[in-house]
């Protein structure tokens, strides 16, 4: 059964869905998945980017929306079976539980935890019967929590079950892995050093502490995204990998001390 599923796949058209493809890593993701020879079909709530290529297509979509989340999967399905989703629509609110309100519940959870459940939902039934592989973007945040980012941490740790949960249930026709960003510079980043009372030094204090001496892109999650997508990773489905060039494997001791 395994050998059948390699084999089937290398013949699929390869048609891919983004959430949250218009800029930051999911634009990356796109224009990597682009060269890598997908149709790509990406979503956002708000009007299509004016850069994004020709060739990529656009719905304007809530994905925390049940009924939205499986237009997209739709209007994917209309040029064949979907054989990639990668859910990267995310949003962030920097407070703890207690200044938290509702409405922050609300947007958080509803995009980082109901948004991609709801695009696996959308898509698992096809991908079961077809084949695919679903990659969800997590965070070190879901492992390691950031101050002051309560809901944001919680909603990424349960991106990180959810994804084991349905390698679980849908192999071995569906692979399903998350990646683990780290300090990945993007907009979304950027308000996270925001927080700190002197964002400058936080900044230079979090690069330190990067073994491999520099931040993250969206073309390293990009390329890890490709990775999980192709055959070479067949064998590989529940995990989690963290691309943060070293940040968590290190020892929270000030560097230069010892």
């Amino acid at each position: 059964m395994q050998e059948w599923i390699r084999r089937d796949e290398t013949k699929m058209t390869k048609i891919a869905i983004v959430t949250g493809g218009g800029r930051g890593i999911g634009r990356a993701i796109v224009d990597r998945l682009v060269r890598d020879g997908y149709s790509v079909l990406t979503c956002g709530r708000g009007d299509r980017p004016d850069d994004l290529p020709v060739a990529v297509d656009w719905v304007a979509a809530d994905v925390s929306i049940p009924a939205q989340a499986a237009m997209v999967a739709s209007a994917a399905a209309e040029k064949g079976p979907v054989t990639l989703l990668v859910n990267n629509a995310g949003v962030q609110v920097e407070k703890t539980v207690t200044d938290s309100t509702d409405d922050d519940w609300d947007l958080v959870i509803g995009v980082n935890c109901r948004g991609v459940f709801n695009m696996c939902r959308a898509v698992l039934p096809g991908m079961t019967d077809m084949g695919g592989s679903i990659v969800n973007i997590g965070s070190i945040s879901g492992t390691v929590s950031d101050p002051s980012m309560a809901l944001y941490n919680a909603s990424k740790a349960f991106v990180h079950g959810l994804t084991r949960s349905i390698a679980a249930d849908h192999g071995p026709t569906v692979r399903c892995n998350a990646i683990l960003p780290g300090w990945i510079m993007t907009a979304m980043v950027d308000d996270a050093f925001a927080l700190a009372r002197d964002p400058a030094a936080a900044k230079q204090d979090a690069l330190a502490r990067i073994p491999v001496g520099r931040f993250g892109t969206p073309d390293d999650i990009a390329n890890t995204v490709s990775w999980l997508a192709g055959a070479e990773s067949a064998y590989v489905s529940g995990q989690c990998f963290t691309i943060d060039g070293g940040l968590t494997a290190v020892s929270p001791l000030q560097p230069g001390l010892f």
